[in-house]
């Protein structure tokens, strides 16, 4: 397989990469066929994956706009994938110039990307890091040096906590996050759930058990257990619901049955 000159050397292209697969449900072009493969297969059982997605993005981007309305004009996503059209930076920049937009991913094909599309963009950076590891991320010279913790933060966390096993506390990571952002900061954050997916959870196991075969396990959590990341912020209204019902700008009615799949929220510390 020949290796594009975005790729960096040490990634291995022959592996599946759950940010590559990610780009490939949103109609990028930043993915290998080993990672379309995976798409495809995990696709058989779970047709609506792509519209899950694109429903995810445009929570995001509603989500950010509402950060951006409410005075907050530092942004830190964790998990933040391969970037595409309307991603973070582009929808807070043009809401408040001037925005902060901080990623963290620890794929190293999203960070290339990354600080290729932000080259020159002296208010948004990127760095190589975990959110297993909160006091890594919030230490690291590149956030200090775009992010003010003593000041509201809109800290983002989408489609990124259902790659987290319980093993690896991701309670606990949400919680040193939270502790560590000013009263007033957001917790935008959506999730994988079987709860929603039209179609029977045995089936939808199927896709979850592709993500699984590329030990990237995916963890679908009740709504119960998902609101649970949310201890220590007062819910923005409507709380926490399917994606597409949290404060909508299309008529729901028109919306894909699979764009249901999974819950969105935003949560303001107290």
């Amino acid at each position: 397989m020949e290796r594009p000159a975005w790729a960096p050397r040490s990634i291995d292209i022959s592996v599946p990469s759950v940010s590559r697969i990610y780009d490939y449900y949103l109609g990028g072009s930043h993915n290998f066929e080993v990672d379309r493969e995976a798409a495809r297969k995990a696709m058989e059982f779970l047709p609506g994956l792509p519209k899950i997605m694109q429903a995810n993005r445009a929570f995001m981007r509603r989500a950010v706009r509402f950060a951006a309305a409410e005075g907050i004009t530092q942004f830190l996503d964790i998990g933040s994938g391969i970037p595409t059209f309307g991603n973070v930076h582009e929808v807070a920049q043009a809401a408040s110039p001037g925005a902060r937009v901080m990623y963290v991913d620890h794929d190293p094909v999203a960070v290339a990307h990354s600080q290729a599309v932000l080259a020159g963009n002296e208010t948004a950076d990127v760095v190589a890091a975990d959110l297993r590891k909160p006091q890594e991320i919030l230490a690291s010279a590149e956030v200090r040096r775009l992010i003010d913790v003593n000041r509201p933060v809109a800290l983002l966390l989408v489609a990124i906590l259902h790659f987290v096993e319980d093993a690896d506390d991701p309670y606990g990571a949400v919680a040193q996050l939270r502790e560590a952002l000013a009263p007033g900061s957001l917790l935008i954050l959506t999730h994988a759930s079987y709860e929603g997916i039209p179609l029977p959870p045995e089936r939808a196991e199927g896709a979850v058990d592709v993500y699984k075969d590329i030990r990237n396990p995916l963890i679908m959590r009740s709504r119960d257990e998902i609101a649970r990341f949310f201890e220590g912020y007062d819910m923005v209204e409507p709380g926490l619901v399917p994606m597409p019902e949290w404060r909508p700008d299309t008529v729901l009615e028109d919306e894909d049955p699979y764009s249901f799949s999974g819950f969105a929220g935003v949560g303001r510390a107290a």
